[in-house]
């Protein structure tokens, strides 16, 4: 199992991914290089459900293993939302910039100390013979009043990070890496990777 499909055609999740994959030399695919899938539609009302529902119909589609995640921001003013809308919480169009300003217009009022939030993210791999595991993790910080940082993508620029003093966005890579959601999802998806592998080559 060399190469897996990672279940998105987001540039800055493939290159997360496979930074965090490449010691391990496995070769990371995204959607791009499978043009015949079209959307997946993410019908599942829980980060799990969308990653299921993806790593299965791309698993099936390229006959691979693939590896789907479903992260989002959850943020405790505004009960739990964005959550698994957080793609497309300014509109179908998924624009990051759109859904940054609608945050932090729905936070305006709020006080520094109640701006607490969460990333969360779910990883589901799925091997062509139905073979599944997955994970789940967080990244605690809270909303920033303005944007800080050039790095990442989506929601970065506002996500403080008390620990680190900074937004995820003025991160470097591997930091960012050794503290997101993301990564920590990866590291316990990849704790049951070995025996996953001993199953799907039977």
């Amino acid at each position: 199992m060399r190469a897996v499909v990672l279940a998105t055609r987001n540039q800055g999740k493939i290159r997360e991914f496979s930074a965090l994959l490449q010691d391990l030399g496995v070769e990371v695919k995204g959607l791009d290089q499978f043009p015949e899938i079209g959307d997946i539609p993410e019908t599942g009302n829980t980060f799990l459900e969308n990653a299921r529902i993806k790593a299965e119909a791309v698993a099936r589609a390229t006959g691979l293993t693939a590896v789907a995640d479903d992260s989002g921001l959850a943020v405790d003013a505004l009960d739990g939302a964005p959550g698994v809308h957080s793609a497309r919480y300014a509109g179908e169009h998924g624009d990051a910039d759109a859904n940054n300003a609608k945050l932090l217009d729905a936070l305006g009022q709020v006080p520094d100390e109640k701006r607490t939030a969460r990333f969360v993210c779910c990883m589901y791999a799925c091997a062509p013979d139905g073979q599944a595991i997955h994970a789940q993790a967080h990244w605690e910080g809270r909303i920033a009043r303005e944007y800080h940082g050039k790095s990442g993508f989506g929601y970065d620029p506002i996500f403080f990070d008390p620990k680190q003093g900074c937004t995820a966005a003025e991160m470097k890579p591997e930091v960012k890496n050794s503290r997101s959601h993301r990564g920590k999802a990866l590291a316990l998806l990849l704790e049951q990777w070995p025996a996953f592998l001993k199953r799907v080559q039977g």
